[in-house]
């Protein structure tokens, strides 16, 4: 199997102050194509750290090494210098790239003078001799050097610039003729209501670690099994995880519950609405995150205010006193009140407490319910969640979209 290696830079990044999104996109997009990420390093921007990054990430005879950030004009964007001193080739001005940042500069409204602007476009058109360059989704151009054998690929440190960018590089011939190579992508399943402990036990017999390599990652409700390689034993062993937790497999493909909802919810011609307590609009955002979200999503209302949940919802004063807003005749009142108030087919509630504060004896940290109505009626299900602020949300937000696939699929 072709091997990777990530090089992400970027001081703000190593300190925290800034979170890596561009290792996480491109390891998964690698391993969908199904070439091994075997590891990914943080560097600040200093030259020498670049540089020794890319040079262990080649000694290690990696087929493909991708390094993120320092493409722009400043003082502390050096990264092609970098990479040209870790494979011993000068940097040479490229006249593709340099036309490009020209064209993409015109268009940006800057107060720098001329002689500054020139400046700033011939220092990001310097690229290791050799290296074919990337059209810049933003000013700075990517580029793919071929070293030997080897590949070094080097993408701007923006999110969407560096993922742009790498759309570009994986359609270069370079690229392209790898990535032809590699052996193809994983069997990735994900699970529903199944835990660590039950998933261990479910593979403890040797014929499940003889030739096959299998991963597993916890999610909030959920567990994703990658299984290598794809073939005829890897299939029988999702077989077997399909028959030892019927139901339970939910994505064959690697999509998330989102996507899975989506399509069954377009499929089917029907609409979803949403009220929030607790998870704040969570699922909203994990909802309209799938492209073509409109064409089954109507809407939603974040009631984290009990006056909101009356006023909008329409969830009774009375109701509101007596049985409180966590608790489960809130949750249906909130359910039936978003599911009328935006005219969806069915329609998602959930209200808690997430902490770290507002619990009780009576009401504890970690206690939510989870409303889901349709057609047929009303659905609440009380939860226990544990963890901190941010975990709760997370469950409870993925266990109200999975209580509503398996309303929508029955």
């Amino acid at each position: 199997m072709l091997r990777a290696r990530l090089v992400v830079t970027g001081t703000e990044v190593l300190e925290g102050r800034v979170r890596d999104e561009n290792g996480a996109s491109i390891a998964a997009d690698l391993t969908g194509r199904g070439i091994r990420v075997v590891g990914t390093v943080v560097v600040d921007d200093a030259l020498a750290s670049i540089e020794a990054a890319v040079a262990a990430a080649l000694a290690d005879g990696t087929d493909l090494v991708v390094v993120t950030g320092g493409l722009g004009p400043t003082h502390d964007d050096r990264t092609m210098e970098a990479v040209a001193r870790a494979v011993g080739v000068p940097l040479a001005e490229s006249a593709t790239a340099l036309a490009r940042i020209n064209e993409a500069m015109s268009g940006v409204r800057v107060r720098a003078s001329a002689a500054v602007r020139d400046a700033a476009a011939r220092k990001q058109a310097l690229v290791p001799d050799g290296a074919v360059t990337l059209p810049p989704p933003g000013t700075a151009p990517g580029a793919v050097l071929p070293v030997g054998d080897q590949t070094v690929v080097v993408l701007p440190g923006p999110p969407w610039e560096c993922m742009a960018s790498w759309q570009h590089a994986v359609a270069t011939p370079r690229l392209h003729d790898l990535l032809a190579r590699a052996g193809g992508p994983p069997i990735t399943l994900r699970l529903a209501g199944v835990v660590e402990s039950e998933f261990i036990e479910a593979i403890d017999d040797p014929q499940w670690h003889d030739g096959i390599e299998v991963g597993v990652c916890a999610k909030p409700g959920e567990l994703e099994v990658v299984i290598r390689p794809d073939d005829a034993h890897g299939r029988a062993l999702a077989h077997h995880l399909d028959t030892t937790f019927p139901g339970a497999i939910f994505s064959r493909d690697g999509a998330r519950i989102e996507q899975v909802l989506g399509a069954a919810l377009q499929e089917r011609g029907v609409t979803l609405a949403t009220a929030e307590s607790c998870t704040g609009g969570m699922i909203g955002a994990r909802l309209t995150a799938v492209p073509g979200a409109s064409a089954w999503y109507l809407g939603g209302v974040v009631s984290y205010d009990d006056a909101v949940k009356r006023d909008v919802l329409g969830v009774p004063a009375e109701l509101l006193a007596t049985h409180g807003a966590v608790s489960a005749a809130c949750a249906e009142a909130m359910a039936v009140g978003v599911r009328a108030h935006l005219g969806s087919t069915w329609a998602i509630s959930v209200t808690g407490i997430a902490g770290p504060g507002g619990g009780s004896p009576e009401k504890p940290i970690g206690l939510v319910y989870v409303g889901v109505t349709g057609p047929e009626g009303v659905d609440v299900r009380e939860l226990h969640l544990y963890g901190d602020r941010e975990r709760v949300r997370q469950r409870a937000a993925t266990i109200a979209l999975h209580m509503l696939r398996e309303a929508v699929t029955a």
